[in-house]
């Protein structure tokens, strides 16, 4: 008996030791797994986490140790991804304490989380948090191209004590697809920086830099344990506009649908999608036979859209296979704008294969149909370095045109060592139109190279098909079309401390351009510098100069133009807030006509930012532009030169109303005329031919003005109050341009009121 009561007695004691040791981890557990988001760095809650102390100057990208004593730590948690920042910021180092609305740039104290949640240099999530705890939030694609048209629900707090400011942040898991992965481990790319607003300067960990041609794939590989999260949230809206020209009525229900099941599938929907303007695009003048390119504000088409971005036919952004402002865009019949009754996106991989459906639908008889799939895969164990491949098909139906539109693509993206980059693009499509059918092709490789010491290189080869066509779902500028381009950059940073900048980058590049019928348009050799002060101030300035040749595009299909040489030249300067005034401004000169650089214009832009306080600031920009030899067609192959004044208005304010509310206030005006100078015909051979046909004189004159107010009632759930007033006026013939700039006020063409409610629900 003595020995059974000694053996319970021993369980006894065991098991209470085991339910201490057991309470004990579920506490440890419990520190290390959940995060307290109020911008206060607990050292018990961040006990596991990683500590990361070595940050670096990459702004200007010296990689010299940060001046600015920072530490950040990262930790893996089942609600998400956690990040804390501990800045020290002496008080000779003032604060930049403005604040900025939703994903709007500026020289603020800030700090960045990019994170590739796949870890294969794909696709990067940038979280940004200033010292006001604002915020910003934009998708990172093709190794270093930006988008903030996108918006993400996650937390963030700031807190402020003596020398240093303190960051948290917590990043769900279900914010991004993800691939799945085997074992308990998950491969993370991070990346984490610092940016002192009154100064420019940025430190990094690691010293990857957005302004080199690897970015994303220099980011961090971080083994953090294997999350996952599943999210439904229903985003109801309901609309009224009062459209006070016509005295209609119109309200409007619909719903965002966003489900993520598991980290592998991702799925968002829209129905009956409220485009009512609380955002408005910027007016612009275009007499060129080149599209006006406007980025997308929708929040579906803005939701995970990167995995869609697929540059194609340009160095930049503009040109892409997909270009989402087509959906919804003018009718077929020019009657008004495409009705989209309901589009569906989505995300996921299988095993190391990745893909994307995209697909919307517009109502009535003229209503298109648009179709996107896309899948990519990923080889990095290849003996001769990392390879992603991808696939692209796009099909957009369109009945009352009797036509359509199908495009395929082939990608590939070569990564032999940390020095190349090399990205090559196949791009084919089918257009059937009542009964007829065209195929053309289009190739592009762009091969990026870094020779050290501050030199890297670049070489550009564009082919486009005479017959290519992709502008029924994407945006090409133009086809028929061969261009080739040799780069050199140098990037400066041991500049002396008593030099006023921090930074030169210098840029030389040689281009050549052919149209695929063999027909020359001209050379081009442009240099251009941007520069950084050490106030924070930006600097950059071009210069270019463009061969005779040929423009094949200015008729609209009338017979190519033989052109003279012609000079372009541009320099900008901002200064950031010093007291209570920011400026920025830019002078130019381009020749635009006949005249070559005997007919070279001005255009000077002053912008004066006053900041009544850290939450109030009004600006007001001013545009002036002569250009005494403008080339503009007027139909067929009949030209004529103008002398052009145009005088430009972009003004307004932006009211932080504490955490939750905003108001904003947009003003634009334009005014223009135009003066005939040379009526010209182009004969067959090219040459522009001085006639006497009557070419009249014209004016016009623009204006754009919104009122918005929003107020946060929780995150992504917004009420929206918008008045907006606008219209347009053109004149043959007209006033001068001081004229119209004036009378721009009182032009009334649209005025409207809308208010929108949207709440998202989380299930």
């Amino acid at each position: 008996m003595l020995a059974t009561a000694s053996l319970r007695g021993f369980q006894g004691r065991w098991t209470l030791r085991m339910r201490a040791l057991l309470v004990t981890l579920l506490l440890w557990s419990g520190i290390a797994a959940a995060v307290e988001v109020d911008g206060h760095i607990d050292s018990a809650e961040w006990a596991n986490a990683q500590h990361i102390t070595d940050f670096r100057l990459t702004q200007p990208l010296t990689r010299a140790t940060s001046p600015y004593p920072t530490e950040a730590w990262v930790l893996s948690t089942p609600q998400g991804l956690a990040i804390a920042f501990k800045c020290t910021q002496p008080a000779s180092v003032p604060r930049t304490r403005q604040r900025s609305q939703r994903d709007q740039d500026g020289p603020l104290d800030r700090v960045n989380l990019i994170v590739d949640f796949d870890g294969d240099g794909h696709t990067g999530y940038n979280f940004m948090v200033t010292v006001n705890d604002d915020i910003q939030d934009e998708v990172v694609t093709n190794e270093n191209q930006y988008s903030a048209d996108w918006d993400g629900n996650w937390k963030h707090a700031v807190s402020e004590d003596g020398d240093t400011w303190s960051v948290e942040m917590l990043i769900p898991w279900y914010i991004a697809p993800m691939r799945k992965v085997s074992g308990e481990q998950r491969t993370l790319g991070v990346y984490l920086d610092r940016v002192i607003g009154s100064t420019g300067e940025r430190v990094a960990w690691p010293t990857a830099s957005y302004e080199q041609a690897r970015f994303l794939s220099d980011f961090t590989r971080m083994q953090v344990p294997r999350y996952s999260q599943s999210l439904l949230a229903i985003t109801p809206y309901v609309s009224a506009v009062y459209d006070n020209v016509q005295g209609k009525r119109q309200f409007d229900t619909g719903a965002d649908i966003f489900w993520k099941p598991n980290g592998q599938l991702q799925l968002t929907a829209t129905l009956n999608p409220d485009f009512g303007q609380v955002e408005s695009d910027d007016l612009v003048v275009n007499f060129s036979a080149v599209e006006t390119f406007f980025s997308d504000k929708r929040p579906f088409f803005t939701e995970n859209q990167g995995y869609f971005s697929l540059p194609f036919g340009s160095l930049g952004n503009a040109s892409q296979l997909i270009y989402t402002r087509r959906v919804g865009g003018p009718a077929d019949d020019g009657r008004g704008s495409g009705d989209v009754t309901a589009a569906l996106k989505v995300n996921g991989s299988l095993g190391s294969l990745d893909y994307g459906l995209f697909a919307a639908t517009e109502a009535d008889p003229v209503g298109r149909d648009f179709y996107a799939l896309r899948t990519t895969h990923s080889f990095v164990d290849t003996g001769i370095g990392e390879q992603d491949v991808g696939a692209t098909i796009t099909r957009v139906h369109r009945p009352f045109l009797d036509r359509d539109a199908t495009v395929f693509s082939l990608d590939h993206v070569w990564q032999p060592n940390a020095q190349w980059n090399i990205r090559s693009q196949w791009v084919g499509s089918n257009i059937a139109q009542a009964g007829d059918s065209v195929r053309d092709s289009g190739v592009q490789v762009r091969v990026d190279g870094d020779m050290g010491k501050g030199w890297r290189q670049q070489l550009y080869a564009l082919h486009l098909g005479a017959n290519l066509q992709l502008n029924d779902f994407g945006y090409l500028q133009r086809s028929n079309f061969n261009y080739l381009r040799y780069e050199i950059d140098h990037r400066v940073t041991d500049l002396p401390k008593e030099s006023q900048y921090t930074s030169h980058d210098w840029h030389y590049a040689l281009s050549t351009r052919y149209n695929d019928r063999g027909m020359h348009l001209y050379e081009a050799l442009a240099i251009d510098r941007q520069s950084s002060f050490r106030n924070g101030g930006r600097e950059y300035f071009n210069v270019g100069l463009n061969g005779h040749g040929h423009d094949d595009r200015i008729t609209r299909g009338n017979g190519a133009m033989k052109i003279p040489e012609s000079l372009h030249s541009y320099f900008e300067r901002s200064r950031p807030r010093i007291g209570h005034w920011a400026f920025s401004g830019s002078l130019s000169a381009v020749a635009t006509g006949l005249k070559g650089i005997r007919g070279t214009g001005l255009q000077g832009y002053f912008e004066p930012i006053y900041f009544i306080n850290d939450n109030l600031i009004i600006f007001s920009g001013l545009s002036a532009n002569h250009a005494p030899d403008m080339l503009i067609w007027q139909r067929d192959n009949l030209l004529g030169s103008f002398r052009v004044n145009q005088f430009s208005l972009d003004a307004g304010l932006q009211w932080s109303i504490g955490s939750k509310q905003e108001l904003r206030v947009k003003l634009e005006t334009i005014g223009l005329g135009a003066h005939l100078t040379q009526a010209w015909r182009v004969a067959a051979d090219g040459t522009p031919v001085a006639v006497n046909e009557p070419v009249s004189d014209f004016a016009l004159r623009n204006l754009g003005f919104q009122i918005r107010y929003r107020y946060e009632l929780a995150p992504l759930s917004n009420l929206y109050i918008v008045y907006a007033r606008g219209g347009s006026l053109f004149e043959q013939p007209g006033l001068d341009a001081t004229d119209e700039f004036r009378n721009a006020f009182d032009l009334r063409d649209a005025e409207q009121l809308l208010i929108k409610l949207s709440y998202r629900f989380e299930i």
